[in-house]
């Protein structure tokens, strides 16, 4: 199927929807002012600081990278939630829940499965619905779908994600691959869109952790997901249920909802960092600024 265009959405991998943090006091001003002052560091001098954490311990660890805005541009759970709203295939499961999750949140819950879509988004635009709460919704749109057809939907969806590949970090994913260190894909979006990502990336399926929809026993996605989704904390709880007690040399992010993970590694590397994770990174220590490619 045809690639989604993505250049309207805006939305959980942007700035927009939450107002920056004054600085209105001493103490603000302190923490912007180091925030600054992040250390920039290339694709060959991140290696070097992995190495260095390699180094004396057990080569059994990994290196995590969250997806939207970190490894490709733009957001491919967004990109996957408007394709099912520009096709208005919202069925049962998907509008009972979606007018549910409404009436719940106090947001308008009049109209079809596309105009509940859309009403919730735009109270999470507004700052009215929780962000990890839209990921959930984003996850379950698809609920009275078969997993193949959801399968086919992120498959399109990611049509054209070659062209919107950070380059920076190729070096980083390409000397992992060699030295047979361990690459996690750590991303809040559906997992069936941050799968069809990682066959790009060329990272193995089975060490994406992502948000999860429940399936019936007859293969149809269920209104659920798996908790907790990947999103702040989360990211941590799903990355350790695959990395157990081994190492995280190194995790690379780029918003605020990335610091627990960021905080996890030895090497903490922002790409293209968010202004909510500039002005938290005080919260990071040690934080590195990639050099854009």
């Amino acid at each position: 199927m045809p690639a989604v265009n993505s250049s309207r959405r805006v939305g959980r991998n942007s700035d927009r929807i939450f107002p920056k943090v004054p600085l209105a006091s001493g103490r603000a001003f302190t923490e912007k002012a180091s925030v600054t002052q992040l250390e920039e560091t290339t694709p060959e001098a991140v290696i070097a600081r992995i190495e260095a954490a390699r180094s004396g311990v057990a080569h059994d660890g990994a290196i995590a990278f969250d997806g939207d805005g970190t490894l490709w541009s733009g957001d491919v759970g967004e990109d996957f939630f408007f394709a099912v709203v520009d096709r208005g295939d919202f069925r049962a499961p998907a509008v009972d829940a979606l007018r549910r999750t409404a009436r719940d949140a106090g947001v308008d819950d009049a109209g079809d499965g596309r105009a509940l879509a859309r009403a919730l988004y735009d109270a999470y635009t507004a700052g009215a619905f929780p962000e990890e709460r839209i990921c959930e919704v984003i996850t379950w749109s698809c609920a009275g779908w078969t997993r193949a057809e959801v399968d086919e939907l992120a498959r399109g969806v990611c049509a054209d994600l070659a062209a919107r590949l950070h380059p920076e970090l190729a070096p980083i994913i390409a000397w992992a691959r060699s030295h047979g260190v361990e690459t996690l894909l750590v991303s809040a979006s559906p997992r069936e869109v941050v799968e069809a990502g990682a066959d790009v990336v060329g990272i193995a399926r089975d060490r994406v952790v992502a948000a999860t929809a429940r399936y019936g026993a007859s293969g149809v996605m269920l209104a659920d997901v798996v908790r907790p989704i990947p999103y702040g904390p989360g990211k941590v709880t799903g990355l350790r249920a695959l990395l157990g007690d081994r190492p995280l040399y190194a995790a690379f992010g780029d918003n605020v909802f990335d610091v627990a993970m960021l905080n996890a590694a030895a090497v903490k590397v922002a790409v293209r960092p968010k202004a909510r994770l500039v002005e938290r990174a005080h919260e990071v220590p040690g934080l590195l600024r990639i050099a854009r490619g």
